[in-house]
């Protein structure tokens, strides 16, 4: 059980200037996907696509549960999740920053409380839930941003070059937490990264956006 994602020929233009030309892809449940290509080549604007936040030009992006096609709607937006290479926060805790997912989501605080300290603790920032978040370094900001997308238990993640701009240390950790969502199999992981070691690392399969085509690495 769980979404699956089928692109057939997507494509997108900007200004006259084709970025994706006829893309198309199946996504297994439960892989991780490492996205590579050059500056401007169209990574971002594919996942933007993917999370149903854009529309293509032309070309189908079908979400698929036991075989049968999903409506793009709110119920399908709350079952996947986009985390952008900038996070923005909220000015708030550490806490209330990854438990407004599960807020709006209507769940009960027992069960927040208990879901928030849990997934803190997998992103090593348990120590900080009471900080104002504003005041993470952007190392942690990054892993405060995988956090509240952990948190609602998303059954496809999309992680738009997760590791970019920070420090090696934080770099590590947000591996490691990737690898452990990977090895969980809860979800299916999609990653644009611009390092090759890392996309080896961290990728079932290594996807390529080359001359507006997405390719198998």
């Amino acid at each position: 059980m769980g979404l699956e994602l089928k692109i057939t020929q997507v494509s997108k233009t900007y200004n006259g200037n084709p970025i994706l030309r006829d893309c198309g892809f199946s996504f297994a449940r439960g892989r991780t996907y490492a996205l590579q290509g050059p500056n401007g080549s169209g990574k971002s604007t594919l996942f933007r696509i993917l999370a149903l936040l854009e529309n293509p030009d032309t070309g189908i992006v079908r979400y698929l549960d036991n075989g049968q096609e999903l409506s793009p709607d709110l119920h399908v937006r709350r079952r996947i999740t986009l985390v952008l290479p900038r996070t923005g926060i909220f000015n708030t805790t550490v806490f209330k920053n990854v438990a407004y997912g599960l807020k709006i989501r209507g769940m009960n605080s027992r069960k927040i409380e208990d879901k928030v300290n849990d997934v803190l603790v997998s992103v090593g920032l348990a120590h900080k839930r009471f900080q104002r978040a504003l005041e993470l370094s952007s190392g942690e900001t990054k892993r405060l941003g995988i956090a509240r997308a952990m948190v609602i238990n998303p059954e496809i993640l999309f992680l738009d070059e997760p590791t970019a701009n920070i420090d090696p240390r934080n770099t590590e950790i947000i591996e490691g937490i990737i690898l452990n969502m990977k090895e969980a199999r809860q979800s299916t992981l999609l990653m644009i990264t611009h390092n090759p070691a890392q996309a080896q690392r961290l990728g079932d399969d290594l996807l390529v956006i080359q001359d507006g085509g997405l390719i198998p690495a």
